[in-house]
């Protein structure tokens, strides 16, 4: 979609990273600030039971002194701030069964003499029959994070007195002062493994793209020399050998479109001279067949240039057949011009390729023909003297040089042999195969 702007691919690796980065700091704050919550209310619940033990025990020896019965307000007091400052307690007040406040250091109790309605029931539930079983009884707040402890203060099997103490019981901003440490360091080590990571990502991904990306850009222009040198040591260096590949298959299809026949498409002369060469520098055997059409000239000269093109492309696509039908998969066939093609096959399917291509040669080119030329079995043209000759219903001559017989060095030197056995294969008539079979 036109109106849709673009997105690098640096863009969506780095955009995907920080989506990453921003997740799993997140995650990790969530997962450390609920282990620092369950650690924070163990630590406290353990506290508080251990705190209101050293109340009870710490009131309690205070009440059983009969001089200070009487008026126990002062010491409670000192008793209080000793058991807050030493942090036994977070708050604590001291308040009688009527919900009087003997002392506290809770900032709400502290400025006031009764205890709220609410914690004066809570008291008087302790002072019923369980009072002796139960000498406690808790209350947590989960919407403030604390817990409140009472704790009734025994004087003679009675207790004039109830201790209310406050522990906090953890919430999440005290967890998150607890866990910023960790998390800083953190964040700090993911943005260093993000910069490391990018680095990496760009010298071993991105940077090859671009160069892949640039490269083919410039062979759309038409530079097929370009070659790009990628070093990963993975997928993406096979690419660039792929791509290099690719580059150099192409400029051999460049090089053969060039020098194809425009009729046929077939490989020319120099694609021919290649082929040969490379198979002789391999040291593959082979049989180079050389065909041409007998009478061409004349069927040329009688029925024009359009209806020889016609023959031209069916004796290419004869020959075609053939190496489908009958040949190997990496067997060549090439178009020299006017009547002469070239064929490269191996040494065990030769005689097949030839005897399929005469086969059906003759049993189809009659059909350019008209009728009455058909019935006279040659056509009237004149000859290069300018005589009046009768020249047979064309056929095929092949003529076969292989290097499975004889040594052959070069492309010239098949080529040279390859003129005696097409004269020889002339003077057969009708269409044939000639094998050069000399050793020499």
């Amino acid at each position: 979609m036109a109106g849709l702007a673009k997105t690098t691919l640096q863009v969506r690796i780095t955009t995907l990273m920080v989506v990453f980065s921003i997740f799993f700091i997140f995650v990790f704050t969530a997962i450390e600030a609920k282990n620092q919550l369950t650690v924070m209310t163990s630590y406290n619940s353990y506290r508080s039971r251990l705190g209101a033990i050293i109340v009870k025990n710490t009131l309690e020896n205070l009440l059983k002194d009969p001089t200070i019965q009487q008026d126990p307000s002062i010491l409670f007091r000192i008793a209080v701030e000793s058991l807050a400052k030493e942090r036994v307690v977070d708050r604590i007040s001291v308040f009688d069964k009527k919900g009087n406040i003997v002392t506290s250091n809770d900032p709400v109790y502290a400025a006031q003499k009764n205890v709220v309605p609410e914690d004066l029931r809570r008291a008087c539930d302790i002072s019923k029959s369980e009072a002796k079983e139960k000498w406690f009884c808790s209350y947590v707040d989960v919407r403030k994070q604390h817990i409140d402890i009472f704790i009734p203060l025994f004087v003679d099997e009675e207790f004039p007195y109830v201790a209310e103490v406050t522990y906090q019981l953890g919430n999440l901003q005290m967890a998150l002062r607890e866990i910023y440490t960790p998390v800083t360091f953190t964040i700090i080590a993911v943005i260093i493994a993000n910069l490391i990571l990018g680095m990496i990502l760009s010298k071993t991904i991105i940077r090859p793209i671009k160069i892949l990306n640039l490269a083919t850009k410039d062979i759309s222009s038409g530079n097929l020399n370009l070659r790009v040198k990628i070093k990963t040591s993975d997928e993406i260096q096979e690419l660039g050998e792929t791509f290099n590949e690719m580059t150099i298959a192409l400029q051999k299809m460049k090089d053969r479109a060039e020098n194809a026949n425009p009729l046929t498409k077939l490989p020319g002369n120099n694609v021919i001279r290649e082929e040969v060469e490379k198979r002789i520098r391999l040291n593959e055997k082979f049989v180079a067949i050389h065909s041409d059409l007998d009478n061409f000239k004349a069927y040329n000269d009688k029925y024009g240039i359009s209806k020889g093109d016609d023959v031209i492309k069916f004796t290419a696509k004869t020959l075609q057949d053939a190496i489908a039908e009958k040949g190997n998969p990496d067997d060549f066939l090439g178009h020299e011009g006017g009547d002469d093609f070239f064929i490269v096959t191996s040494p065990d399917r030769s005689e097949a390729v030839t005897d399929y291509i005469v086969e059906n040669f003759d049993k189809k080119i009659r059909g350019f023909y008209t009728r009455d030329d058909i019935d006279l079995g040659y056509i009237l043209e004149k000859n290069r003297q300018g005589q009046m000759v009768k020249f047979p219903i064309m056929s095929i001559s092949m003529a076969g040089v292989s290097n499975a017989i004889r040594d052959i060095s070069s492309y010239a030197e098949l080529t040279n042999i390859a003129v005696g056995v097409k004269t020889k294969a002339k003077e057969t008539k009708g269409s044939v195969f000639v094998l050069d079979r000399r050793a020499a």
